[in-house]
């Protein structure tokens, strides 16, 4: 097993909700909270670590993330610096914490509506906030600055 893990979140537009939280099981502890979906009507969904993960608690994590990761990567990596889990190294997130459906309208057209919002396991709303890194990297940075920063 590796001595560290580095989770390369940077260009993730989002991804697989339910990924997210099963990523985020297999490195947290059990009890640890990954992420809580407000809805607009009704109760709010709590998703929890039911066991320990996979890889170690005492070695490291770490997260890169920049502007371009949104959504479910930023359910993940936030479920990872909340339970001081990882630190994150980039840039601050996008900021899309909300749950949208499509609904198909008989014309052939649609329209996206929020349903809920994502809120972190600190109580962070984080759309239209993002999230900010524990270590800045300034845009534009090569990836050997990329690499010092965390290394």
């Amino acid at each position: 097993l590796a001595d560290e893990l580095v989770i390369d979140l940077r260009g993730n537009l989002g991804g697989s909700f339910e990924t997210a939280v099963a990523i985020a099981g297999d490195l947290l502890s059990a009890g640890d909270r990954i992420v809580s979906v407000r809805r607009r009507s009704g109760p709010s969904e709590e998703f929890s670590c039911v066991e320990d993960g996979f890889f170690p608690a005492e070695k490291p994590v770490t997260v890169l993330v920049d502007r371009n990761t949104a959504s479910a990567a930023e359910v993940l990596a936030a479920a990872l610096r909340d339970n001081g889990r990882a630190e994150l190294v980039g840039q601050p997130t996008y900021g899309k914490g909300l749950v949208q459906t499509i609904v198909r309208l008989q014309d052939g057209s649609a329209v996206e509506i929020t349903v809920a919002r994502y809120i972190t396991p600190s109580g962070e709303y984080i759309n239209n906030r993002g999230l900010q890194p524990d270590v800045l990297v300034p845009e534009g940075a090569s990836e050997a600055q990329w690499t010092r920063a965390f290394g």
